[in-house]
């Protein structure tokens, strides 16, 4: 009863307000994380035209559904559920995805030990991004590939990716960790060459 006073609330304070009032109030709010949810399109969709499509579609969505927004909450996370959602019902049905990886069967490096003290949360992903690791983190399943980018590469909060994505923070965590192991996985040799590890009989 309380959620449905509050969402009516919000409604009547944007229907009394001028137009130009909730354009500027949408401009000011949502249009400064353009460049995220164009980043974020483009990881999802791996095509920049798509990707311009899917954020335009997103933002308009967004300005019509305005007066749902409550005024102080996070802008960021909600406008990407809404792209994501878009990624979802409208992109992704006529598109091939990746084929499922069994990740027991990977060997498990997880970069040795020096790694995993220096790069707990995956930094070696946003320090040296290039067009191998984006190739690589373009490869990832999808619920990989969102939790990694919204992390790694967009700083969200476990929190904020969670209320993004529409799932439990435990589900973020468990899909980040999927997400790096499958990264190391395929970035284990480039993380080699570009001097960032050692490899086991190198570091002796």
């Amino acid at each position: 009863m309380a959620a449905k006073d509050s969402a009516a609330a919000r409604t009547q304070q944007h229907s009394g307000m001028p137009e130009s009032t909730i354009t500027t109030s949408f401009e000011e709010t949502a249009l400064p994380h353009l460049d995220t949810l164009y980043r974020v399109a483009l990881r999802l969709t791996r095509d920049p035209s798509r990707a311009e499509d899917l954020v335009q579609d997103a933002v308009l969505r967004a300005f019509r559904a305005w007066d749902r927004f409550e005024p102080g909450t996070n802008a960021r996370a909600w406008l990407v559920t809404i792209l994501r959602n878009i990624f979802i019902n409208d992109y992704r049905r006529s598109r091939r995805e990746p084929v499922p990886v069994n990740l027991d069967l990977i060997e498990p490096r997880l970069f040795f030990h020096d790694l995993a003290e220096r790069d707990p949360e995956g930094e070696f992903f946003s320090e040296l991004v290039d067009e191998r690791i984006l190739a690589a983190v373009d490869a990832l399943p999808t619920e990989f590939r969102e939790a990694v980018v919204l992390s790694d590469m967009e700083g969200m909060s476990y929190a904020d990716i969670a209320q993004a994505l529409g799932v439990p923070i435990g589900t973020v965590k468990s899909r980040l960790f999927r997400g790096r192991r499958l990264l190391q996985h395929a970035l284990y040799d480039y993380a080699v060459e570009a001097g960032y590890l050692k490899r086991p009989e190198d570091g002796a």
